[in-house]
């Protein structure tokens, strides 16, 4: 799949591309990374890609023209139809990022990125040629690199052979194969620290019974920070009769 980021700051992502277990689907271009920087298709001597708002008030917005340019640069390079690679807005009023959009994008044939920046972009172009707009959350960014490294990131590790176990991802919270609850806590070496011991649950060497264990400590972690996710849950059908006899000894119902 194929993302291009169109960025003011290209240079951020160049130590995100480099670093880290994700680097092996960038470098083998399961998930193919092309950054563009609309300044480089700006006029004039200045390269001018921002001017003050209509209306007055402060800061800047993105202007519309360098932007239309960039993305027909893009598309034209690209040689695939808009709903083919979607252009995504990186936005405080967009849709939240949850798993399940994480995995329609890791399914698809990528998309184009559009990182915003100061007061944001010309409405004009939004209206015209955004077909995505995405949040990471209820606060404001400074730009959108910091969100489309968020996507990218959880894109990428979906891809086969990025992760060294082909099973850890299905594993993570909000993953479909946990019926979308929250992961349980996890314990290292060495078996007791600072006077804390590991559940023994987990020393048992009994597989059923640690499965169990964990099942329950997801059970009761999503019922106590999430209890949204419990319900859509239990909303599936996915949880078993053991699993609500857990949430009701524990009093979490």
């Amino acid at each position: 799949m194929r993302f291009d980021v169109i960025t003011l700051f290209p240079e951020l992502f160049e130590p995100f591309l480099k670093i880290g277990v994700t680097r092996r689907a960038y470098e083998s271009q399961l998930v193919d990374v092309r950054l563009w920087n609309p300044r480089d298709f700006a006029l004039g001597n200045y390269r001018r890609v921002d001017d003050r708002p209509f209306g007055g008030g402060p800061g800047m917005v993105m202007m519309a023209e360098p932007l239309a340019a960039c993305l027909a640069a893009i598309r034209a390079d690209r040689q695939q139809a808009r709903d083919v690679a979607p252009l995504v807005l990186f936005s405080p009023i967009g849709q939240p990022l949850r798993h399940a959009a994480v995995q329609h994008w890791s399914d698809s044939q990528g998309a184009v990125l559009l990182c915003g920046r100061y007061e944001g972009v010309d409405q004009r172009f939004i209206d015209m040629h955004v077909d995505v707009q995405i949040s990471l959350g209820d606060f404001v960014l400074s730009g959108g690199e910091l969100a489309a490294m968020a996507l990218l990131d959880a894109v990428a590790r979906l891809q086969p052979g990025v992760l060294n176990d082909e099973g850890s991802h299905q594993l993570d919270s909000f993953n479909p194969a946990l019926d979308g609850l929250l992961d349980c806590p996890n314990y290292t070496r060495p078996e007791v620290w600072e006077a804390q011991s590991v559940p023994a649950e987990l020393l048992s060497g009994h597989h059923a019974q640690i499965e169990r264990w964990r099942r329950d400590q997801r059970l009761l972690l999503t019922a106590k920070l999430r209890p949204e996710l419990l319900e859509a849950a239990r909303a599936a059908h996915k949880l078993t009769r053991q699993d609500e006899q857990v949430l009701r000894v524990n009093k979490t119902l």
